[in-house]
């Protein structure tokens, strides 16, 4: 059974948007990367919220 990961790595998301890596955990630190997750010192993207919003869908957080 192969499980599709649900996130992307900081330098992934870099990739997909077309920035360099420095620039996307620039973004990520800052909250301006989509989907952000920290996980301790390490951050992961949401594979979803990510892929939404390279395609111009829009996700709002619950308060």
């Amino acid at each position: 059974m192969t499980t599709e990961r649900k996130t992307y790595s900081v330098p992934q998301a870099a990739t997909i948007l077309g920035i360099g890596k420095a620039k996307a955990y620039e973004w990520a630190r800052s909250g301006e990367l989509p989907g952000v997750l920290k996980i301790g010192s390490r951050f992961l993207v949401s594979r979803r919220v990510l892929d939404d919003y390279v395609n111009g869908e829009q996700h709002h957080e619950a308060s």
